[in-house]
């Protein structure tokens, strides 16, 4: 029925229709190897933006804590140095009284005076 000689053109056509069928498939590229290609991307894409934002939130925390914590010690020294200057003008004050009580003269400062006197 058929010879070697046949067997061996089938053979060839079959590996030729097989090459042109790969050459075909890799030029326009294996559709579901791309859209797997393209998935895993996305997945990894995703992922490392989502890792950025996160450290960059992480970041942003900090740096709100850190200035939070600033702003906090220097609230605190600025009552300091307003209790301070409170307790100096008291002194000089009392201190101020008692010169006058020393020489028997009275003091004409009123309490708004005083009062007036603490604010500025």
């Amino acid at each position: 029925m058929f010879g070697l000689l046949d067997y061996l053109k089938m053979g060839a056509g079959i590996a030729a229709g097989l090459m042109l069928y790969h050459l075909y498939a890799v030029s326009i590229g294996y559709p579901s190897a791309r859209r797997e290609a393209r998935a895993g991307y996305v997945l990894l894409a995703e992922r490392t933006a989502a890792e950025a934002k996160a450290a960059e939130m992480e970041r942003q925390r900090n740096a709100a804590a850190q200035a939070t914590e600033e702003h906090r010690k220097r609230l605190e020294a600025a009552q300091a140095a307003e209790q301070a200057a409170k307790d100096t003008l008291e002194d000089e004050i009392r201190s101020y009284e008692l010169q006058l009580s020393e020489k028997n003269r009275a003091c004409a400062v009123t309490a708004a005076d005083r009062q007036w006197l603490l604010r500025h």
